[in-house]
């Protein structure tokens, strides 16, 4: 069982920590207050690209961060969230309660099989954002499981990928190149030292069937206050043109992140 530790601020907001990672920070009474740079990134990408009540599902649960600021800005949106550990989901769930008459439903499976099991077309957006023992599960980066994810979606569905690397972003390129073979729109966003190979960090990667508003996308994350770029599908065949993705026959998860500073705070 994972070791669970809610570490309150004197903002109000609570850092959920699991085996000694930040996996999230929920403030109950602001869930537009995101504190983690990554989840902004995501948090723009859906206002980008998505508008009104979705249909969303997320690959990984943790404090519930981002389903609770999608059930803040698009109240009644159906949400289902697929989280293994169900001992931290009942810690979540007791000490930083959801909001009333909320459509989010925890589904104690696994991503892969918890994907699987979902009807074709049941979703606007996918969000993969799931960590084990400090790194993304290989067997969430993999090209066959986000073909799983493209049937899942809508024809103008989305994917949001939490894909986080160290400097030089070779992790990254493979699961960019994965999703780019299913879903062939891509985009990813970043904080300034990220894309400049200065540090540790998140990247998210976006993808679509649809042509992505990249120009949008950065006006949305203008609206938060990390400094961040985003790289349109040109921009990613010259940076990442010799990427080759991962199969479930050749898996890779994450690097490792550091002891801390991977997330930084507003």
């Amino acid at each position: 069982m994972s070791e669970v530790e809610l570490v309150r601020d004197e903002q109000g907001g609570v850092t959920v920590m699991v085996d000694g990672q930040p996996q999230s920070h929920v403030d109950v009474d602001d869930p537009e207050g995101l504190a983690f740079e990554y989840v902004q990134h995501l948090a723009a990408a859906i206002d980008a690209l998505t508008e009104g009540t979705i249909t969303i599902t997320h690959v990984g649960g943790a404090g519930l961060t981002l389903a609770r600021w999608v059930e803040h800005t698009r109240p009644g949106s159906p949400q289902i969230v697929l989280e293994p550990d169900a001992a931290l989901t009942e810690i979540v769930r007791r000490e930083l309660p959801l909001p009333r008459r909320h459509r989010i439903r925890v589904r104690p499976v696994d991503g892969r099989s918890g994907v699987a099991a979902l009807r074709d077309a049941s979703a606007d957006v996918v969000v993969v954002d799931a960590f084990a023992g400090g790194q993304v599960p290989s067997e969430l980066t993999t090209r066959e499981f986000f073909g799983e994810v493209a049937r899942v979606l809508t024809a103008q569905g989305v994917l949001l990928v939490n894909a986080p690397d160290e400097p030089g972003l070779k992790h990254v390129g493979r699961v960019l190149a994965g999703i780019r073979e299913v879903l062939p729109e891509v985009t990813l966003v970043a904080t300034t030292e990220v894309l400049k190979g200065r540090r540790f960090g998140n990247t998210i990667l976006v993808g679509s069937r649809r042509p992505v508003d990249t120009d949008e996308i950065a006006r949305q994350v203008r609206r938060w206050p990390f400094p961040s770029g985003v790289l349109g599908a040109r921009e990613l065949t010259r940076r990442f043109s010799g990427s080759r993705s991962l199969t479930d026959a050749d898996p890779a998860p994450s690097p490792v992140a550091p002891e801390l500073g991977a997330w930084r705070l507003r």
